[in-house]
């Protein structure tokens, strides 16, 4: 529990470096381009709309629970899009900047943070869109949308927890970001951003897969908030996915911290 407390510490200690390092790589990664930094915004949106030709209009889904498909959409692939490129940035992080942080004076373990802070402005512009479009819907505010930052801090802590852990073993063993993009590639289609797996396994005798693909994190962020913004539902009445989701999240932690302090100080050595 040593490692997790210093690992945590680090990050409050450090809140001004993440800040100023997240900008400077998004000013960075999009300074040669003319649209700049709006191609944040500009590249999900396009990806947002082949998703809606294809698996809206190209499938005829007009709604979903009564929900009109497009949101229901766009509620759990903005969320995909954050945390699939984090996880990816994530797992990548150290071995990226381990040049850096070798003249630099700062903890290695804040950069898994910097990335994750780097996308959060993009997933900022796009939930903007979405309470756009959900005002124009008819959708309006209730008191469920509270429940929001609930699964909010949920996504920030499943991803610091894996990103942790990935971003130590990426650098030890290089294969893992590689197998970690097919992995995610998989989930994808499992956790629920576009599509409704429950309905491949509903009155079959494989109905129990239904009940195990709810144990993925991703898909209980996800499903977490369409219960907030669309349905209404509190996240105690999921009081076994809740458990199993923080149980995963503590594990992830636990496991990340203690690689990550006992590995660090040899980073140059696996380069």
């Amino acid at each position: 529990m040593n490692d997790v407390k210093t690992v945590i510490t680090e990050q409050f200690k450090n809140f001004g470096i993440i800040r100023r390092i997240s900008k400077y790589e998004e000013k960075a990664t999009y300074q040669s381009h003319y649209l700049g930094l709006l191609w944040q915004v500009l590249n999900p949106a396009i990806q947002i709309g082949i998703y809606y030709l294809v698996f809206g209009l190209g499938m005829k889904r007009k709604d979903i629970d009564g929900v009109p498909y497009i949101i229901w959409m766009l509620v759990g692939i903005i969320a995909w899009f954050f945390i699939n490129s984090s996880i990816l940035g994530e797992s990548n992080s150290i071995y990226k900047q381990i040049g850096m942080v070798s003249k630099m004076k700062f903890p290695v373990s804040i950069l898994p943070t910097v990335n994750m802070a780097s996308n959060f402005k993009s997933y900022r512009w796009m939930m903007l869109i979405l309470f756009v479009s959900m005002f124009a819907v008819g959708i309006y505010p209730n008191v469920y949308w509270v429940q929001y930052f609930y699964y909010l801090f949920c996504m920030f802590a499943f991803l610091f927890a894996f990103g942790i852990l990935n971003s130590t073993i990426s650098v030890l063993v290089r294969d893992y970001h590689i197998m970690l993009q097919s992995i995610l590639r998989l989930l994808f289609y499992l956790s629920g951003p576009i599509w409704e797996f429950q309905r491949i396994f509903a009155g079959t005798r494989h109905a129990w897969m239904t009940r195990l693909l709810e144990l993925n994190p991703i898909y209980y962020i996800i499903d977490g908030f369409r219960d907030s913004l669309l349905y209404g539902k509190w996240f105690w009445e999921k009081g076994v996915q809740t458990i199993f989701f923080w149980l995963v999240v503590g594990v992830l932690l636990i496991l990340g911290s203690h690689i990550h302090m006992k590995f660090r100080a040899r980073f140059m050595d696996f380069m």
